[in-house]
């Protein structure tokens, strides 16, 4: 990110940590928000509501950190007090209306986009259009654009601004301090044996044996848990080459107990289809940069994640089980083990019978009777489905009720997208693919550009076993990045917000 390095700005970057005063209104909103767990709903969703609404108007990139925070943790919030499901919405609002001030109305400038946008836009329309004619409701079919569109606005904001020098700075600690809060509540859940700072639907909730030993935090999955950390990590290794270029060694350990930290939390969550991504991401990331030494760092930040962390942790929950504490056998597996369960027979049959095989098998006969425009948003595996269930899920004999909560993910946005929006569909997501890839590829010769192309594989890698342009904390993070990437690149006219 050669743009945020230069200019000699360095020495007042390195001061912009979670420990300098800059970050104590950040953590007075957060602990503010852990307090209206105790309101009463409709109370917490007025006072956030206006609290946040002022906030993301007087500090509307402060705000964006803080939605970093929000989202990664909205899940636990939300299942204590679910009137602090608004927050982040609220905030978006504020912005693009920020944004519109600052721009005077030039319709002309706020109106450019460019070619994968309006691939995405295309994209969104053709679902709308197809599951309206398909009978599904107009609130359901809402619901399924604002999951898509939802952080792509805050791309669509960022991108379109005079970004302050230290932001991304103050972005990258902002990601440690989430790592770590994340990571000190995981291990209290672990050593606990999920029964201390859990909601009382989460300590009692039906887990698998493969899933009762790992780590699912204030995410409430795993998977995104693991997906925030590979963020995190990323982080550090940008505020260590900010530090490194600005020649001082400031907080260089903290950051290294943090990245050993981090990966070995990473590696308590036991997540197959993260750890196939990060691969990806490291491997082209290297290649094209050709940047070697990564190899090293990583690998002994692995090490001693499993050395310093994972392990010890294990150890302390045979201790606690040793003491009398019930918990299932399957409370502690090795990882090696956790690879080899996907190939095990039961889990086969799983996957085949109810499983990520099922619902590709599923998807693939809607298609076939939907091949050109599919059946529609809201039909088939996506966010619209949970909220709202589906129109033709008693046709093609897909029964809710053997699933947990009677709902589904088709855990592949892919099958997904084929049997929702058809060919038609797969053309316009693929253009808004391979429009992002162009933009990136074109400057691959820059780190940042090597960057992007390589966490566009990753994510598109990730889109084969995750809904993950649905997962809200990912594409957040991913659209910020992009809009960093835009910003340095100049793709659009940029407003300076008063």
């Amino acid at each position: 990110m050669k743009y945020y390095v230069e200019r000699n700005l360095f020495m007042q970057r390195t001061k912009d940590t979670v420990f300098s005063k800059e970050y104590l209104p950040l953590l007075i909103l957060v602990l503010f928000t852990f307090l209206s767990l105790a309101l009463p709903s409709k109370i917490a969703l007025v006072l956030t509501a206006a609290v946040f609404a002022v906030y993301a108007f007087l500090k509307p990139f402060d705000s964006i950190l803080y939605l970093a925070v929000y989202v990664a943790i909205r899940p636990f919030l939300t299942e204590i007090n679910p009137g602090l499901k608004l927050i982040g919405d609220i905030i978006t609002v504020v912005l693009l209306v920020k944004l519109i001030i600052a721009s005077k109305f030039d319709l002309k400038g706020l109106l450019k986009f460019k070619f994968f946008e309006w691939a995405f836009f295309v994209f969104l329309l053709l679902g709308s259009i197809v599951g309206y004619i398909n009978g599904v409701s107009l609130g359901a079919i809402i619901f399924q654009i604002r999951t898509f569109i939802i952080m792509y606005l805050i791309y669509y904001f960022l991108s379109r601004t005079k970004l302050p020098e230290n932001w991304p700075v103050k972005l990258a600690w902002t990601g440690v301090g989430l790592g770590w809060l994340l990571s000190l509540h995981g291990l209290v859940e672990k050593l606990s044996i999920r029964q201390l700072l859990l909601p009382t639907t989460w300590k009692y909730m039906p887990l698998s044996e493969e899933n009762f030993a790992r780590i699912y935090s204030l995410p409430g999955n795993p998977n995104s848990l693991a997906l925030i950390l590979m963020f995190c990590i990323i982080g550090i290794f940008y505020l260590k080459h900010v530090y490194d270029t600005a020649n001082t060694k400031q907080y260089k350990i903290f950051l290294n107990i943090s990245y050993v930290l981090f990966f070995g939390i990473f590696f308590l969550t036991y997540s197959r289809g993260t750890l196939i991504s990060a691969t990806i991401l490291a491997i082209v990331y290297i290649i094209m940069t050709k940047n070697y030494r990564l190899i090293k760092q990583l690998v002994l930040g692995a090490i001693a994640g499993l050395i310093l962390v994972f392990y010890p942790v294990n150890s302390g929950v045979m201790l606690v089980k040793n003491l009398g504490v019930e918990a299932p056998d399957a409370s502690v597996v090795d990882l090696s083990e956790r690879f080899g369960q996907l190939f095990q027979e039961k889990n086969v049959n799983r996957m085949q019978s109810t499983g990520r095989i099922f619902y590709i098998k599923k998807g693939f006969e809607i298609f076939s009777d939907y091949p050109i425009t599919g059946s529609g948003f809201g039909t088939f595996g996506g966010a619209a489905t949970i909220s709202y269930g589906s129109p033709i899920y008693e046709k093609y004999g897909i029964d809710l009720s053997i699933y947990y909560k009677n709902k589904i993910y088709s855990d592949n946005q892919y099958i997904q997208i084929i049997a929702e929006t058809g060919i038609l569909g797969v053309i316009a997501f693929s253009l808004y693919l391979l429009g992002m890839l162009a933009l990136f590829w074109k400057r691959r010769d820059t780190k940042f550009g090597a960057f992007m192309a390589a966490l566009w594989l990753s994510t598109c890698a990730s889109g084969a076993y995750y809904n993950i342009w649905e997962l809200k904390i990912y594409t957040l993070i991913f659209f910020i990045i992009l809009a960093l990437f835009a910003l340095e690149n100049k793709f659009y006219k940029q407003y300076e917000l008063r």
